[in-house]
């Protein structure tokens, strides 16, 4: 049970009759007739698994081994070929061989994956993380400013992804969303049993708990979805009972962001930031993600230059998107709102978040357009209604508080690590050096695996945060 309201016995009264002036004031907004439900979008509220299947399958049908067999090897022998030195002739060998069997692979039909998402969503991840493998395990030398990725990996992952209308490349969905399993399948779904990081990078613990970590706000997230479900539903939003349900469910909302913010400042105690910004993150980069990165080239494919190629982002986060989306929080600067945007507001990417919608799955962008194009928008409700206002606030308050926690892990992970020149332990040290030197005569500032300046972004998100607030 929630009190009533959850309002201080001090401003009870008056609230109450400002919901009974807010009904008067207001046209009834009434639940539209027969709509959508998240289930459409494939959102999983039954479940409660949200953005993430009820259960992912574990291997493609046998026709598609090729694919299987050789993400497999990737796991084993392959390394960062930014750590490789010409000394190191057996990896630089055994990379070589890897490759060489990917360029010697046929194109294999997705026929037979298109019926079934599920299947399609399994394809795509193992090709993803089989063209990264490709790309990034060679080394410096090796590259003249751009990779040839060819058509056997190319080829099918465009193909997927047209399907599933997402981009050929890396993603959030890929390394979070899709990557798990059940430890024991004859028990429910639960966190508890459930193992991320099935596919990695670098095969480090850090890599598979800063997976564990962001898969636990997705989690977490599901209360949200819920949440909003539920706003949508009211019979309306005009009436007394409905706005104390309103602010019940706000109420709610703050203590759900809360333990988000909570879960991504405990992602310290099991990331090394050395470790991630060193053997992980690199991996996760995508077409000409700096200047001395090299572009991508797809074998009978279109020009790297008109596909979305930036590689995972938290960005990508379909459920931090929804929330974002559910309290209007305005991140292009379009709405005139208090206090005005700072000069460094401006210069940062304010097509961002826009632009990282284009890397989630459709149907999961489907689900943000529908939930964007309510009629009843929340920040409207709580501009024209006093009582919700203060709930509404407190809801803006504590994302607000996530953005500042964001901030301060980006600097821990990124920024400080990109200005860092302590040599990480268990890599080459020559090879490291090497990785320095050609960092130091790069141009720019820190970016996100978005590709993103990330200060400034991470900023301007916050600050746009803020001004969702509505005056009391």
């Amino acid at each position: 049970m929630y009190p009533i309201d959850l309002l201080s016995p001090s401003h009870l009264f008056t609230n109450v009759l400002s919901v009974l002036n807010s009904v008067q004031l207001l046209s009834r907004k009434e639940a539209p007739g027969a709509q959508p439900t998240p289930a459409d979008f494939e959102v999983n509220l039954q479940s409660n698994t949200g953005f993430l299947p009820e259960k992912p399958i574990p291997r493609l049908p046998e026709a598609y081994s090729p694919w299987e067999d050789a993400l497999t090897r990737a796991q084993q022998v392959l390394v960062l070929g930014e750590n490789l030195t010409e000394q190191d002739t057996e990896s630089r060998a055994d990379g070589e061989l890897w490759r060489s069997q990917m360029r010697g692979l046929p194109v294999i039909s997705i026929n037979d994956l298109k019926t079934d998402k599920q299947l399609l969503r399994r394809a795509h991840k193992v090709l993803a993380f089989l063209v990264h493998f490709y790309v990034h395990s060679i080394p410096p030398d090796q590259t003249a400013g751009s990779v040839l990725i060819p058509r056997s990996l190319a080829t099918p992952l465009l193909q997927v992804s047209d399907v599933l209308r997402m981009a050929p490349v890396l993603t959030f969905a890929d390394t979070v969303l899709w990557n798990w399993d059940l430890i024991n399948p004859e028990l429910p779904v639960t966190i508890e049993n459930m193992r991320f990081g099935v596919e990695l990078f670098s095969g480090t613990e850090d890599e598979r708990n800063f997976w564990f970590g962001n898969a636990k706000v997705e989690l977490l997230g599901v209360e949200m979805l819920h949440l909003f479900n539920e706003y949508h539903s009211l019979p309306n939003v005009s009436d007394f009972a409905s706005v104390c349900k309103i602010n019940r469910l706000l109420t709610r909302l703050v203590a759900i962001v809360d333990r988000v913010e909570e879960t991504l400042t405990s992602m310290r105690d099991l990331v090394d930031p050395s470790t991630f910004y060193w053997q992980v993150r690199p991996w996760f980069n995508g077409n000409a993600s700096g200047p001395s990165s090299p572009t991508w080239v797809f074998e009978d494919g279109p020009d790297a230059s008109t596909l979305d190629l930036s590689g995972p982002s938290a960005g990508q986060s379909s459920v931090m998107h929804a929330l974002d989306i559910f309290l209007d929080i305005d991140f292009k600067l379009q709405q005139r709102r208090y206090p005005a945007p700072s000069e460094s507001n401006k210069r940062s990417d304010l097509g961002f978040m826009e632009r990282m919608r284009r890397y989630m799955p459709g149907a999961h962008r489907d689900y943000l357009s529908h939930l964007a194009n309510t009629t009843r928008p929340l920040r409207e409700l709580a501009k024209s209604t006093p009582a919700v206002k203060e709930s509404y606030n407190a809801a803006v308050s504590a994302v607000r508080k996530f953005r500042d926690s964001h901030i301060r892990i980006a600097c821990l992970y990124v920024v400080s690590m990109a200005r860092s020149t302590a040599i990480p332990v268990g890599c080459p040290v020559f090879a490291m050096m090497q990785r320095m030197e050609r960092q130091q005569k790069q141009t720019g500032r820190s970016t996100g695996t978005g590709g993103n300046e990330l200060s400034l972004l991470l900023k301007s998100n916050r600050d746009a945060t803020s001004r969702a607030a509505v005056k009391v």
